[in-house]
């Protein structure tokens, strides 16, 4: 009889957790007619024809019995906009379904709505897998959505992006050894950026606004009355500066009122300056838009993501614009 290997429990576990998966909600009803669910990242495909699925669950889980005991269980393959829910479905001792709306399907089983994609199926076979029993089931129906899924990795949630087959090439030529690539960052956020603001930039022509002033008008309309201090602290980051001059000039413009504030003086938005601002965000948004729609939901979300990391380990200390005021 061969030995056992012995292995490191937490080494292993985190061995298991290098192997990327989705993360899902496995539902059923109990024999009282109780709506029983869980969360769970072991589910696979075992085959198309017929189409088969697989998950397991530890021995030593309380919801054993009732899928053991259940002939149809749901499988939810979780969207990104899900992960509260993976979270309120992985912990005990609270009613896990009060306030979900659910989906009629073909069994009793509980059907989560807004999810990438749904499995409902009958058992097929149970297997006895180490301190696991693995769960067969005949897929009956399914549905899913273009909405981004929930990842898991290392013990994290995560989000995932679609890889070309090929390199992404800007340009044919290979760059000198001591020259800029386009594989840099600077290269790459600096060019992504102005590209995007192409459009804006025809419309602050037409407005006859400078970039200093749709910075000071944009800053303004989530932080009205600041000083030019105030409004220095927000946009100096970008390399403008705003002066009382530059204020001045927006006042002619109608676009801002002073005001007082103690013995400071602050500056508001106007009702044109609003107008004219509303305007460049609606322009923002349909740019916005109209990224996520060629990169797809799924890559748009895991870039912001990645962005605002990005932003936070480089930020040097900067306001939070949305943010209670100090």
């Amino acid at each position: 009889m061969n030995a056992h290997i012995s292995f490191d429990p937490q080494a292993f576990r985190n061995a298991l957790g290098s192997f990327t998966t989705g993360v899902t909600i496995i539902t059923c009803r109990g024999d009282n007619g109780e709506a029983i669910g869980i969360t769970a990242n072991s589910f696979n495909s075992v085959s198309l024809n017929p189409p088969m699925v697989l998950w397991s669950l530890a021995k030593n889980a309380r919801s054993l019995p009732a899928f053991s005991q259940s002939k149809h269980w749901n499988v939810h393959v979780l969207s990104a906009e899900q992960e509260e829910l993976s979270g309120r479905f992985a912990r005990q001792g609270e009613d896990k379904f009060s306030g979900l709306e659910l989906d009629t399907g073909l069994s009793d089983a509980p059907l989560l709505k807004d999810c990438t994609a749904r499995f409902q199926c009958r058992t097929a076979f149970q297997y006895e897998g180490g301190d696991h029993v693995i769960f067969v089931g005949e897929v009956l129906n399914f549905d899913h959505s273009n909405l981004a899924p929930l990842a898991f990795h290392s013990g994290k949630y995560a989000l995932t992006a679609s890889k070309p087959r090929g390199e992404l090439r800007l340009s044919e030529s290979t760059p000198l050894e001591c020259s800029y690539t386009e594989d840099m960052f600077g290269y790459l956020l600096g060019r992504a950026h102005y590209q995007q603001l192409h459009a804006l930039h025809r419309l602050l022509n037409r407005q006859q606004l400078s970039q200093n002033a749709f910075y000071v008008l944009s800053v303004l309309c989530i932080r009205d009355g600041l000083t030019v201090d105030e409004l220095n602290s927000f946009i100096s980051y970008t390399g403008h500066i705003v002066t009382e001059e530059a204020m001045q000039a927006l006042e002619a413009q109608g676009m801002v009122a002073r005001d007082k504030k103690g013995a400071n003086t602050i500056w508001v938005l106007t009702a044109l300056g609003r107008e004219t601002s509303l305007e460049e965000i609606a322009l923002a948004k349909s740019l916005d838009q109209d990224i996520t729609d060629k990169l797809g939901s799924s890559d748009a979300k895991t870039f912001k993501v990645l962005l605002k990391r990005l932003i936070s380990c480089t930020d040097p200390g900067l306001p939070d614009m949305w943010g209670p005021r100090g």
